[in-house]
């Protein structure tokens, strides 16, 4: 791949079979998202002709350079999109459909409010999968199908003057949009917040700290978006990065609302999802009740029983099969590379290493609080002498850590140019505001705009949103974190450069690494705490803020991107857009915190290490709660032999990269180990969810090649239902936690080891 790719069309031929969804450090291909979305849209929404000719109207809108692709000579073939012979341009907006009416109206209440609302699902969703494995989804598809589901009939169905009228393309647009925003910023509560209270740097508990919370994730929801309005031009109009989620978005918006069968496909599409959705929180709610049968099966255990004692060592290695709608859907989304790739890392860390480690004395376990004879607990993360006496978990953490960074990292390396040029045309931009002289112009190509100027983010909109977004992170810093001026300012920064990253890295391969981000931005401002003489805590709660604060501002920025990718394929308008972001950041505001807050409430576990066990293994709170120990205390608490371990697992992920970006053509980037995936499955610490993901895309593998038709009509609206569900029933066992009326109290243990409860 090349730093700069210009005027890309994509070819179905070469699209892989990836899906798109928002990892906290995970990688797809670059086109992972298009493969099968964008497939039934091609042939129902009448863009077989890129040269179909359009309105005058909007022909006069539109009257710019973009019919025209230039293609630079460095691009390779993996930026085409081809069915049946015909190219499908990624690039430039759909031709208009003639038979549709003219959409006068696209910032709407009803849009806004039915996409707060799906976003809020997501956002529950997104924190309960978070927590339980570090992977996190946009709510684009979701919101897409969902939103149309509820929208279209709605709008036939009621008078104009409770809402009714015309539901089209771009008010669907605008929905999608503020659910994608309202499911955002959960990644905020499942690493650096659950890592600060297991090091005990704020309140006791969450419920302590609830204005804090609040606060701070105001801080982290507005500047990102604000300052991803300049670089629009830049990433989709010079660049013209595929921003896979984004492009998806677009076609499935596109199919719902377009083409002869768009009525009978979207309601398949919304049944799919709604049936899945109902089937999923309906099992996650009722295996509460007997998970040993119904969720957990644990199969090494039930061989223990029948006389095979030696298995048992399976079982405490955490190998246990479990029915997850969520990740099984999560395995059909991403594709086998990363799936393969996480169970992968999950095989070398807690079937190869993990016992080696233990019969050479490098880590120890504890006995597991069973009757089974032989039965080990190897997840304990006590700290009490991590260099001498670590856990297994606590051992793997860091060539897991090392991992994350070095991939994300060199990927980034690898696309410098165009990371460079993206800083230097966003401060150009801006000195431009400010000085008078004209940036764009020069330039050797200026950048032609197509959209009309009153669909433009006026500049007084956005830079009002950043400036008072910066003021607002200053005060609450200052005031409620004892952090002064300069240092904030300064993590402001180095989150607007980070977020640069994000961006590319979203637009180029369909993945915003945001907690390698973080976890960057930690050791920058560890070394500056310890540069300022702080104590220990001080700088690890001074990491951590700064962390997250990058973290928020590259999932935002890259949210804000993806979506005016979409955007400018329907021709819609990107200040409806970035209204509905603004109002879909400050319903996440309030849905990531308080959810965040009802799990600590039901499962304490989540923030207090002296647990054995717990029903979600935080593997993102274990890497930023380990980064923030690290560049924080006077002596270094890596065991030697994890160190080294770490260092060797490190260099093969940079090389993995490099190779696969100098040597290997784009075409064959699926069979090349995902380092993400394979460092992710050394930070888990239980194995039921890469079984779980690598179940799931080997069915969708097989449905595509056996079923296509069938596959691209029915599997992403059935993957988005099983993830949303899950989510969702996890909510409602958190309630039922709180209340008293669990499984734990009135469930059975039918099948859980030892006949203590496992749900």
């Amino acid at each position: 791949m090349t730093s700069t790719r210009m005027g890309k069309q994509l070819t179905y031929e070469n699209l892989m079979p990836d899906k798109s969804f928002h990892k906290s450090s995970d990688q797809h291909d670059p086109t992972s998202s298009l493969r099968d979305m964008t497939s039934n849209a091609i042939h129902q929404s009448g863009i077989s002709n890129p040269g179909d000719p359009t309105s005058p109207e909007m022909k006069e809108k539109y009257s710019t350079s973009i019919s025209t692709v230039e293609r630079n000579s460095q691009d390779d073939d993996s930026g085409e999109l081809v069915s049946g012979g015909r190219f499908i341009n990624t690039d430039d907006p759909f031709p208009l459909d003639p038979n549709s009416p003219v959409e006068e109206r696209q910032l709407t209440i009803r849009a806004l409010l039915v996409g707060c609302l799906l976003g809020a699902v997501i956002s529950a969703s997104n924190v309960y999968l978070g927590l339980k494995t570090g992977w996190t989804f946009g709510a684009s598809l979701f919101g897409s199908i969902f939103g149309f589901a509820i929208l279209k009939p709605f709008s036939t169905a009621a008078p104009s003057w409770l809402g009714g009228g015309y539901f089209g393309p771009k008010e669907n647009n605008v929905c999608q949009s503020a659910a994608s925003a309202a499911g955002s910023l959960g990644l905020l509560f499942t690493s650096g917040f659950p890592a600060a209270y297991q090091l005990g740097l704020l309140s006791a508990s969450p419920r302590d700290d609830i204005g804090r919370l609040f606060t701070f994730t105001i801080c982290c929801a507005f500047f990102g978006l604000a300052f991803s309005i300049p670089l629009r031009k830049f990433y989709i109009l010079k660049l013209k990065l595929v921003f896979p989620s984004g492009v998806a978005a677009a076609y499935t918006i596109r199919s719902l609302h377009v083409g002869k069968n768009a009525a009978t496909d979207a309601k398949k599409k919304t049944k799919a999802l709604l049936i899945s959705f109902c089937f999923a929180i309906t099992l996650r709610v009722v295996s509460e009740y007997a998970p040993g049968l119904l969720w957990d099966w644990h199969i090494f255990y039930a061989l223990n029983r029948v006389g095979w004692e030696s298995i048992i060592a399976a079982e405490s290695w955490g190998w246990i099969w479990e029915w997850t709608p969520a990740f099984i859907g999560a395995g059909m989304l991403t594709g086998i590379n990363s799936s393969y790739s996480f169970l992968s890392g999950s095989f070398l860390a807690w079937a190869i290493i993990g016992p080696v480690i233990v019969h050479t004395g490098k880590a120890f376990g504890i006995p597991a609080d069973t009757s089974i004879p032989g039965q080990m607990n190897y997840a304990s993360m006590s700290l009490s002498d991590p260099i001498n006496h670590p856990s297994p978990r606590y051992w793997l953490v860091w060539p897991g850590t090392l991992m994350l960074l070095c991939t994300s990292f060199t990927e980034v390396a690898c696309n410098w140019k165009s990371i460079y040029s993206a800083a230097r045309f966003a401060i150009g931009a801006l000195s431009e505001r400010f000085s008078g002289h004209t940036y764009e112009k020069n330039n050797e190509e200026e950048i032609v705009d197509p959209v009309p100027p009153e669909d433009r983010v006026p500049f007084w909109l956005w830079g009002g949103v950043l400036v008072a977004s910066i003021v607002i992170t200053c005060s609450v810093m200052g005031v409620q974190y004892g952090q002064n001026v300069g240092i904030t300012i300064l993590a402001i920064v180095f989150a607007f450069l980070f977020s640069f990253i994000g961006c590319e890295s979203a637009g180029r391969t369909n993945i915003n690494p945001v907690t390698s981000i973080g976890n960057a931005s930690q050791l920058i401002f560890g070394g500056i705490g310890k540069g300022q003489g702080y104590s220990v805590q001080r700088g690890e709660l001074l990491n951590s803020l700064s962390g997250m604060l990058a973290l928020g501002a590259a999932e935002q920025a890259a949210d804000m991107i993806s979506d005016l990718k979409a955007t400018h394929l329907l021709r819609a308008s990107p200040k409806a857009v970035f209204c509905g972001q603004l109002t879909g950041a400050v319903v996440s505001i309030f849905m990531a915190a308080g959810v965040y807050i009802v799990f600590s409430t039901a499962y304490p576990c989540i923030n207090d290490l002296t647990y054995t066990t717990c029903s979600f293994p935080t593997p993102d709170v274990q890497s930023w709660r380990a980064v923030g120990v690290a560049v924080s205390s006077s002596t270094l608490p890596i065991p030697p032999s994890s160190g080294y371990t770490a260092i060797g697992l490190g260099i093969a992920a940079v090389i993995s990269v490099v190779i696969k970006h100098t040597v290997v053509p784009p075409k064959y980037h699926i069979w090349v180990p995902n380092f993400n995936a394979i460092g992710i499955g050394f930070i888990m610490n239980v194995c039921t969810y890469p079984l779980a993901m690598f179940f799931g895309s080997t069915i969708a593998f097989f449905w595509r090649r056996m079923f296509f038709s069938h596959y691209e009509m029915y599997c992403f609206a059935v993957a988005a239902g099983f993830i949303a569900g899950e989510g969702l029933g996890g909510i409602v066992n958190a309630v039922l936690t709180i209340t008293g009326v669990s499984g734990a109290v009135y469930g059975t243990t039918v099948g859980c080891p030892g006949g203590l409860y496992c749900g």
